[in-house]
């Protein structure tokens, strides 16, 4: 089993051999003369335990454990004050700034070992917790992302797709948005949300959803309320995921010349997400086969969404479309029917 690594830091040279000398054998050590040193070393290393001496020049010992507990690479390395000051003030401004012990000088070795002992034990205590909480969140996360995608397939095998077209389409999402400049979380947002677009197809009587020729005025206008059962269904939630969901299943028929519905949104009024689902939901249809139509080739398919722009979909989001497209086109071909 690797030794634990302790950080000692003091600016008085002696005071550092004394420490090393009680400590050596069990743990492997690495020393500092001075605060900014010390980070250095902390945030290269990432000691298991820093021993920290208070009063220093430049940078006193409060200051250097503030500095740690500020960053988060250095935040959960526990620190021990080592110090000559033996102010009950001074001990708790110590605790206050976030060590986890004081110990006073002149040190008893004894005591120094049963110390750092007991904390490095903790810290592997602590850090076990966090692993399993961590671990059991991962689950969480996995679990609620699966029955998102269970339910976007479902509402399209209802409408008569198969559940490929939610997977290429929240992939094709992911990667407009990356090409469109957003940072990667936002895009994996949009990723795990999309496949709930359609969920609102399950409001949709067979009659109508599965009927083969063309809807008649009373028919379409049935058809186009899957948008509102949508936002019904997801309902208004504190999930981030689930308010995202919830905005894509009431925009993503909108329109930028304002012809979409359910509301008639014009340009900036559609979330910029919305938008990005419109493109890869429509270049998914055209180009995938279904009951009652052949799919498109891909060239077509670009023609046809480039006479649509800024009317049917937003200039920048095609852009990125385009920008995006050889990958676009390898997720289309993983996922290919």
């Amino acid at each position: 089993m690797e030794k634990p690594t302790i950080l000692i830091v003091d600016d008085i040279k002696d005071n550092i051999d004394v420490l090393q000398e009680i400590l050596k054998g069990e743990y492997k050590l690495k020393a500092a003369t001075s605060g900014p040193t010390a980070l250095k070393i902390a945030s290269r290393f990432k000691p298991d335990l820093i021993l920290l001496d208070v009063m220093m020049p430049e940078m006193d010992g409060y200051t250097v454990c503030q500095r740690l507990k500020d960053h988060p690479e250095t935040r959960q390395i526990p620190v021990i004050f080592v110090t000559a000051k033996d102010d009950d003030v001074d001990e708790a401004h110590g605790f206050q700034v976030g060590a986890v012990d004081y110990i006073t000088k002149p040190v008893n070795p004894l005591i120094v070992s049963a110390r750092v002992k007991t904390h490095l034990a903790l810290s592997d205590q602590r850090r076990a917790l966090y692993m399993d909480v961590m671990e059991k969140t991962q689950e969480v996360q996995q679990t609620r992302l699966e029955i998102i995608r269970v339910l976007g397939r479902a509402s399209e095998f209802k409408d008569n797709e198969t559940g490929l077209h939610v997977v290429r389409m929240s992939e094709y999402c992911y990667e407009i948005a990356l090409a469109l400049g957003l940072d990667p979380s936002t895009a994996l947002l949009l990723k795990n949300a999309a496949p709930m677009h359609d969920v609102g197809k399950i409001g949709i009587p067979d009659h109508i959803l599965r009927k083969p020729g063309k809807l008649d005025e009373e028919e379409w206008l049935v058809m186009q309320a899957h948008t509102t059962i949508g936002t019904q269904i997801l309902g208004e939630q504190e999930s981030e995921l689930l308010k995202v969901a919830s905005i894509l299943a009431a925009e993503h028929h909108e329109r930028i010349d304002g012809k979409g519905y359910p509301r008639q949104l014009t340009g900036d009024q559609i979330n910029l997400l919305s938008k990005i689902v419109t493109v890869s939901d429509v270049f998914d249809a055209l180009t995938s086969e279904r009951p009652y139509k052949e799919a498109w080739p891909v060239e077509k398919a670009l023609r046809v969404m480039e006479e649509g722009r800024e009317s049917q979909f937003d200039g920048r989001v095609l852009d990125a479309f385009h920008r995006a497209l050889d990958r676009i086109l390898e997720i289309k071909e993983t996922y290919r029917e």
